[in-house]
């Protein structure tokens, strides 16, 4: 089984950015959501695109399966959106043998991604990072697209 592994934080200082080896524009949404999985398409920069089936979280573990689509058929797929298209830079920002994800969202929020290996695997905490938001679902890009308590639009601690 794929399964993604992962930690998220909020972004507090500008540091990242120099540190930044690529970035892509993203626009982002879900076709589906139920208590045991969503189901989103990302378009990349407007020439690639992935459909992706994501599972139920256990802490900061998931199921995850990808698929790259044709842009054109993702592009229609947008007219089948539930809920509000996410709009985000994702900035690569590189730490060792792993990559920080900065995610620049158009409406001011910016989260840091890190996937891991294995749940344990050690890593440096970069000084720009605020508060771990792993376990908060407000903070989930799923949850953000389709209602609920809506981080991006709330005053976030920094």
């Amino acid at each position: 089984m794929a399964e993604e592994i992962e930690r998220k934080f909020l972004v507090t200082g500008e540091g990242w950015r120099d540190r930044v080896s690529q970035r892509r524009a993203i626009r982002q949404f879900y076709l589906a959501q139920s208590d045991s999985a969503t189901v989103r398409v990302r378009i990349s920069d407007g020439t690639s695109a992935r459909l992706t089936v994501k599972g139920r979280r256990a802490g900061m573990s998931r199921p995850e399966y990808e698929w790259d689509i044709p842009v054109d058929e993702a592009r229609e797929m947008e007219a089948l959106a539930a809920g509000r298209v996410l709009v985000k830079t994702r900035h690569l920002v590189p730490a060792g043998d792993l990559t920080w994800e900065v995610d620049a969202f158009e409406d001011g929020l910016t989260l840091a991604e890190i996937e891991l290996p294995f749940e344990d695997t050690p890593f440096d905490r970069p000084d720009w990072l605020g508060r771990e938001v792993t376990d908060d679902p407000s903070y989930y890009n799923a949850a953000m697209a389709l209602g609920g308590d809506q981080a991006s639009s709330r005053e976030v601690d920094q």
